[in-house]
């Protein structure tokens, strides 16, 4: 069974031998290789929400559910990502910066859609915006680099994908003003 404290330990222990996310896939790609243990070791989710699972200055896990058709806006993060689905779907946009435009003007670059058994990695440059397409429940183990509730980053309207500061508060509000369909 997915064991959070195993998973906290291990994925330190990846951390301590390669600062980079690469030790850390790993680690992450066999959890959700069992994504019914994951469920077992993390409970049945029944809404959307967030679970910090390990949270450090140079370490943060959270248990991201998304709620049906749950989209988050364009946003960074500064510090690198892996993203591991373990049930559901996840879809990503990724955002380039027009250059030299003074207010931080983006635009779509590319975009990636991950389902379940898949693990991601994202720079600490990436820009995306993320969105579950399904009509059910979307879970993902999310791994970062470094304090995800600390760092200053940036957010961009939704309208008019013009930057402004990142509100942890808001986006954290998100997953609990939705709910199940």
């Amino acid at each position: 069974m997915f064991d959070p404290e195993q998973f906290i330990s291990d994925c330190r222990e990846a951390l301590a031998q390669d600062a980079s996310h690469k030790a850390v896939k790993e680690v992450v790609e066999r959890a959700i290789s069992d994504p019914a243990s994951v469920f077992r070791g993390l409970g049945e989710p029944n809404s959307g929400g967030i679970q910090k699972i390990y949270h450090s200055e140079d370490l943060t896990i959270v248990n991201v559910v998304w709620a049906p058709g749950m989209t988050v806006m364009p946003h960074n993060h500064r510090m690198w990502a892996l993203i591991g689905v373990y049930a559901g779907r996840e879809d990503n946009i990724f955002w380039r910066r027009i250059p030299n435009h003074q207010n931080g003007l983006v635009e779509a670059a590319g975009a990636s859609s991950l389902g379940k058994g898949e693990v991601t990695p994202l720079g600490k440059d990436i820009i995306h915006s993320v969105t579950n397409p399904l009509m059910k429940l979307t879970g993902a183990i999310h791994v970062y680099g470094g304090d995800f509730f600390a760092v200053e980053r940036s957010e961009w309207d939704p309208e008019c994908l013009l930057e402004r500061p990142y509100d942890v508060e808001k986006n954290m509000a998100l997953f609990t003003d939705v709910s199940t369909l």
